[in-house]
């Protein structure tokens, strides 16, 4: 739902759900690259899914080349597979490296850029490989008894960092032998679920000696201990470092269970010295979420994410710095207003280059830490996602609202320049329509920044159907995103004119517009919304009798409190993954910190206004004054805002008389992963819309 656990509707969240294990089609041969043909120019739901999705990138030793990883899909067969591809620094002699049926991923240089090291199922488990940087010479590394999920090479190239679960929760058969068959779960605390998984393990990192042709001697850090490192449900090998002589490793731990962990984002920064076998938090007193540590490349400092405040999953999130030598620790990114969402350190240690959200766009930026000034490297309507050295530049994947992930090298006067084009194919069939920026006036005389996309070919002279989009997390940017399910241009090539918001609650504006969500739902926020599409329906070519509102997580919340108070604005409403009555949320949301920060606290402090006032507005309550279309949309596998509230709310409008539809996926969770689900959720999307207003 939120920044840090994030509804964010784009390929990152959709990548990251499903690049950690590739599925092949059902006859075990790889799934190669789309050659779709488009009829008319427009962009298609099919078209979304033929698409190459490129993942992780790795830079070699001497900067001269990439690797990295992209995703195909295949619907027919309703399945995915991730290849590997290498390239030169500027782009050329791109080569596809595998062409095969197994999960293989997180491609990076090993031994001095002579091999490549990446993670695949081929020996039946996810174990640790290495490959000629041709493809060729395939060898198995590891042998470990669980599939290793991360990994990291140590400087010295003498040994290894890797993740793999630990079994941290006994199960019925651990407690009666005799019934090995029993499938249900005897709970005893919270935290028992997690976004789609009931829990039975904890990640671990193990430590354990490389020859350069075989892994031994593994060592669990955590050993004996139920805690998690990485953090679930979305960490991986960035929250652990090592030190620049390998006999340090820093990790990333919640060092809580059960309720404690439920109620707590308080996340420390962990050092392991493998020499003495001790164990130092270097971020003892630092309450909120402490993540991602990096050391500096002259090892004289350490730095990471850092929150402020326990509870406060979407806090600003902040670089911090530690001088090794004196233990001093700074804020340094205060100079930047918003968060830093991925770093790295220039080669000198001279700098740091970050990505940050300002006025809905992801740039690059340069920090000094002689004197933490921020200057911002990059501009223009797109987000830039994680960045790594690239000799004297840096290398970053970008996207817009009118394409999806590709490969960019940044100079660092800013020029970009473009190394993939893995989808060219596909954008040279299709016509996108135009992205505008609108700035408006709220109704509390604030500026607020609102994405206008229109449908190809816009004739002004027409008039149009348009919706509001109503973003999730609640404090997720609506930054340029491209998304494979929440795709502005496909439902511009509906001929849909699309009005999307950064209304109150979203970083990139400052502090103050961030957080006056938080415990407050239903107040400037939604009388941001009704600016928005009020605004639009001025225009000529807005038709003020066609408006939709379409949402997910917070957007779907947002879509059922609307339909309570929209005074018959709109003709239509979707909601995906909403919650509908907050009450039951507060108490079925696995993740008890977000709910008390959110809401206020729970609904029985009759003494809590916060609460009361959240409560009193939620959704369910409104439900008398539906008199709107509304379509619901839920996985019964997402456990952060369970599918009883899309169910609650069909029923809820059948009752009412109130026409609905209610599409329901039983193996889905907070998103939509498998393609022809996807297509199905299109699809319905679409045929709901066009019942309504066209």
């Amino acid at each position: 739902m939120k920044r840090t656990n994030l509804f964010i509707m784009s390929a990152t969240l959709l990548l990251a759900s499903c690049g950690g294990t590739k599925d092949t089609g059902q006859s075990g041969t790889p799934i190669e690259k789309s050659t779709l043909k488009i009829e008319g120019k427009r962009m298609t739901p099919e078209a979304l899914w033929a698409m190459g999705r490129i993942g992780g990138l790795n830079v070699s030793p001497d900067g001269k080349k990439i690797v990295y990883t992209v995703a195909y899909y295949s619907v027919p067969e309703n399945k995915s597979n991730r290849e590997i591809f290498v390239m030169n620094a500027d782009g050329s002699q791109n080569t596809q490296i595998t062409h095969t049926s197994f999960a293989e991923n997180e491609a990076t240089w090993i031994k001095n850029g002579s091999k490549i090291a990446f993670l695949s199922n081929e020996s039946g488990s996810s174990q640790l490989w290495e490959m000629n940087p041709d493809g060729s010479d395939r060898k198995q590394l590891s042998r470990h008894e669980s599939d290793i999920e991360g990994y990291s090479i140590a400087p010295d190239g003498k040994k290894i960092l890797f993740i793999t679960q630990v079994k941290t929760v006994k199960s019925t058969a651990d407690k009666y032998p005799d019934l090995p068959k029993a499938t249900g779960i005897i709970v005893t605390d919270l935290m028992y679920k997690h976004w789609d998984e009931w829990v039975t393990t904890s990640p671990h990192p193990f430590i354990a000696d490389f020859d350069g042709s075989n892994i031994s001697n593994a060592i669990d850090i955590l050993a004996g201990e139920p805690y998690e490192s990485p953090m679930k449900p979305f960490g991986g090998i960035e929250q652990l470092a090592w030190n620049t002589t390998s006999d340090k490793v820093a990790y990333t731990s919640r060092k809580k269970t059960g309720k404690a962990y439920a109620l707590s984002t308080n996340s420390d920064i962990y050092v392991y010295d493998l020499n003495t076998k001790q164990t130092v938090n270097l971020t003892e007193g630092m309450m909120g979420y402490d993540t991602n540590p990096q050391y500096s490349p002259d090892g004289k400092f350490i730095a990471w994410q850092s929150m402020e405040r326990d509870g406060y999953e979407a806090d600003q999130n902040r670089l911090f710095i530690m001088n090794l030598e004196t233990g001093e620790k700074r804020f340094a990114s205060k100079a930047f207003a918003s968060n830093v969402d991925a770093f790295v350190w220039a080669a000198d240690a001279k700098n740091i280059y970050f990505t940050g959200v300002w006025h809905g766009e992801v740039q690059l930026y340069n920090l000094n830490p002689a004197n933490d000034s921020v200057k911002a490297i990059t501009s223009g309507m797109h987000d830039y996602e994680g960045v790594a050295i690239l000799g004297n530049r840096l290398v970053a994947k970008r996207h817009s609202i009118s394409m999806g992930d590709e490969i960019y090298a940044v100079a660092l006067d800013g020029q970009a320049t473009q190394l993939t084009q893995e989808n060219k194919q596909i954008y040279d069939q299709v016509e996108m329509g135009k992205v505008e920026a609108r700035w408006m006036k709220t109704t509390d005389g604030k500026e607020m920044l609102t994405w206008v996309i229109y449908p190809p070919q816009f004739d002004p002279n027409k008039k149009y159907p348009t919706l509001l989009f109503c973003q999730g997390g609640p404090q997720s940017p609506v930054s340029q995103f491209w998304s494979y399910r929440w795709n502005f241009q496909t439902m511009a090539a509906n001929d849909y004119i699309i009005v999307a918001p950064n209304r109150r609650g979203l970083p990139g504006f400052g502090l103050e517009w961030n957080e006056a969500i938080s415990g407050d739902y239903t107040g400037q926020c939604m009388k941001d919304y009704f600016t928005a599409i009020d605004e639009m329906a001025k225009e000529p070519f807005v038709d003020a009798d066609r408006l939709g509102c379409v949402g997910a997580s917070f957007g779907g919340f947002s879509v059922y409190w609307l339909a309570g108070h929209h005074n018959k604005r709109f003709k239509a409403f979707i909601s995906h993954d909403g919650i509908f009555n907050m009450e039951m949320q507060y108490l079925e949301t696995e993740e008890k910190w977000f709910a008390n920060w959110d809401m206020g606290g729970a609904y029985w402090e009759k003494q809590n206004p916060v609460a009361q006032r959240t409560f009193a507005n939620s959704p369910h309550r409104f439900v008398d004054q539906w008199d709107t279309p509304i379509l619901c949309i839920h996985g019964e596998k997402d456990y952060r805002i369970l599918a009883n509230h899309s169910m609650a709310a069909f029923d809820a409008a059948v009752l009412r008389g109130v026409p609905a539809e209610l599409l329901i996926y039983p193996d889905e969770n907070h998103w939509v992963l498998k393609p022809q689900n996807g297509i199905l959720w299109q699809r319905t999307f679409f045929e709901w819309l066009d019942k309504w207003l066209k």
